[in-house]
């Protein structure tokens, strides 16, 4: 079997890689614009500028991919800045999905999604399922309805089956996340009462709901979710943080200091913590067989607990 990994320099996609790498009989190809952040003993890593489509293309079509794992979708102020996350997402879906025309043995795709893709418009569902129209109100939204748009039209002139997996905010102590960074700040402005709820993924989680899409070649969209919800107030006072509510004008202010710490809060990071972000994952416990390992509870209590970096002393021993 023949796996083709996008992102893999990524924490998630070097997360996936690891799983699928143990697996006998099976060859891994992975192309991101980093190198895996682990040792993967039998993955053939290829660095690749999401601009130099012709590459991508190339390489994926010399691999003859049985299946192709796309998580090439960058999240904004996670690993890209937000213009760079949009261009680099739609660029490299092209890409994959222009080389995935020609490969004679491709079974099946799994591609990464979100739940922003739902949006938050003042009379939408709380907790929407799979069936809830997407209506994305963020940039990183429309991002991801974009790439989810590209990959249906394959799947329709194809007949090759794709799982979009519609991801909530995934966070862990060593992730790159957004909304991670910015609930571990010492002060966390918060939305005004009544603070709404949201859902989180641990990162750990992500490549079980992947590889249980990918050995079922599963179709459409699956909300990847964990179990419970969790208040902006409730998880800053988790870690002993002080949330401070905020209003109007007064994120205009909140979001420029938390980005002078080095915790920038992207538009759809925004919309989570003042309209609330869940979803429901009846279809995918039901036709994946999977759950999240982690509650939304036991997400932030981990992020919390991560330690911090302790720095030795040139004349201390190690």
């Amino acid at each position: 079997m023949r796996i083709a990994i996008t992102g893999i320099g990524g924490h998630l996609g070097t997360g996936v890689a690891l799983e699928v790498d143990q697996r006998p009989d099976v060859e891994v190809m992975g192309i991101d614009i980093d190198p895996p952040r682990r040792f993967l003993r039998n993955a053939d890593f290829h660095r690749v500028q999401p601009e130099n489509r012709r590459r991508a293309r190339q390489l994926l079509v010399d691999f003859e991919p049985d299946t192709i794992i796309h998580l090439g979708v960058y999240e904004p102020h996670a690993r890209s800045n937000p213009q760079a996350s949009h261009d680099r997402s739609l660029m490299v879906t092209e890409a994959i999905l222009d080389a995935a025309a020609d490969l004679p043995n491709l079974e099946n795709i799994v591609a990464r999604s979100g739940l922003e893709v739902y949006g938050r418009h003042r009379n939408s569902p709380m907790c929407p399922d799979e069936t809830c129209e997407i209506r994305p109100t963020t940039r990183y939204g429309r991002t991801l309805a974009a790439v989810e748009e590209l990959c249906r039209d394959f799947e329709r002139r194809s007949d090759v089956p794709v799982a979009l997996i519609r991801f909530a905010p995934i966070v862990g102590p060593h992730v790159p996340s957004p909304i991670g960074r910015y609930l571990r700040l010492p002060v966390v402005p918060i939305g005004v009462l009544p603070d709404q709820p949201f859902s989180l993924l641990h990162s750990d989680d992500v490549a079980t709901f992947v590889v249980a899409a990918m050995d079922q070649k599963a179709s459409g969209p699956f909300n990847a979710v964990a179990k419970g919800a969790i208040t902006g107030s409730q998880a800053a006072r988790m870690g002993g943080n002080i949330p401070i509510p905020t209003i109007g004008p007064g994120w205009v202010v909140a979001r420029a200091i938390t980005g002078l710490l080095g915790s920038p809060l992207p538009e759809h990071g925004l919309e989570l913590l003042t309209r609330g972000r869940t979803a429901d994952p009846t279809r995918t416990t039901e036709v994946l067989g999977v759950e999240a390992s982690f509650t939304t509870a036991e997400v932030i209590k981990d992020l919390h607990e991560w330690a911090p970096v302790s720095y030795l002393e040139p004349n201390r021993a190690a």
